[in-house]
């Protein structure tokens, strides 16, 4: 029975943290390029939810896979995305870190609001997307899709990893935040890059949407505001701006949640949370895969 308990523990807490590290990568790729942190990237998670609660349906009706419907949530998010950059972001890039920052509790704010008032405050129940078996392990009753959860987010971060180390745009990616000046003159469109790397970060938002409704089928207008800190929370310990990190850290806080809740106190997982994020930051400021850069005067 122990053996099963922790097995069964340790599936849903990847599959937790899995859903953690989606969202974290988006705010390491914003970060890692601007050096902002976009508050209402939470909120695009809510955006991508209400999607596929209306094109589940759509995809069904048609004859088509349920889980279709991502294609079309990831289409939204990336037009979000790129919509709240330009309007809302792109003025005051110039204006300094803590008006960037204002912003983005502003954004989450009207994001979360906009969505009360077009689809209504109470929660909303999303269709089932995938229709896959449990298996038995030990004794354990593993969900199919809690693997395929973290399965996906392996993926997306080898992926993500390989397109900036490997491709032409993902240098440029990486070469902006080393010197926005010399990138203009070699060429770099800053303004592009920017803009192509909050795209991408919504996108993934989407595909965690995605993995969200898999696991919890229901949306509500203020689900992105929890599931954005404890993804800020996973990017941070993993080492911010660092890929693997957001992977890391996403695994850890969801691992770290359901043995809390398993094995000590229900009510007491985020407060042990946050205290061993504090801790981590005490020993190590970087995070766990970060290095400590001395800024030149």
């Amino acid at each position: 029975m122990r053996v099963s308990l922790f097995i069964q523990s340790v599936v849903n807490g990847l599959n937790q943290g899995a859903i953690y590290a989606l969202i974290a990568l988006g705010y390491t790729m914003v970060y890692g390029i601007i050096r902002m942190i976009n508050f209402a990237h939470g909120d695009f998670i809510m955006v991508g939810s209400y999607t596929l609660f209306y094109t589940i349906p759509l995809m069904v009706s048609w004859g088509m896979p349920a889980w279709l419907a991502v294609i079309f949530a990831v289409l939204v998010c990336v037009a979000v995305g790129v919509i709240v950059e330009t309007v809302a972001y792109k003025p005051v890039r110039s204006a300094g870190s803590m008006s960037a920052l204002i912003t983005a509790l502003a954004v989450s704010v009207f994001l979360e609001n906009l969505a009360m008032v077009l689809f209504g405050a109470n929660p909303k129940s999303v269709p089932a997307i995938f229709s896959l078996p449990s298996i038995e392990f030990l004794g354990a009753k593993l969900q199919v899709k809690y693997l395929l959860t973290l399965g996906i987010g392996l993926a997306m971060m080898l992926a993500l990893q390989l397109f900036v180390k490997k491709t032409k745009l993902g240098k440029a990616m990486r070469a902006v935040p080393q010197d926005k000046e010399a990138s203009t003159l070699v060429g770099i469109n800053v303004n592009r890059i920017i803009t192509t790397t909050f795209a991408i970060g919504s996108g993934l938002a989407a595909v965690a949407a995605l993995m969200y409704c898999s696991t919890y089928p229901r949306c509500t207008t203020d689900m992105g505001s929890m599931m954005g800190l404890k993804a800020f929370i996973a990017a941070v310990l993993g080492g911010i701006g660092i890929i693997p990190g957001a992977m890391l850290g996403g695994l850890l806080v969801g691992l770290l949640e359901i043995f809390v809740k398993v094995y000590i106190a229900p009510g007491w997982y985020e407060a042990i949370t946050y205290g061993v994020l504090i801790v981590v930051l005490l020993v190590k400021p970087a995070g766990i895969l970060g290095k400590n850069v001395g800024e030149k005067v």
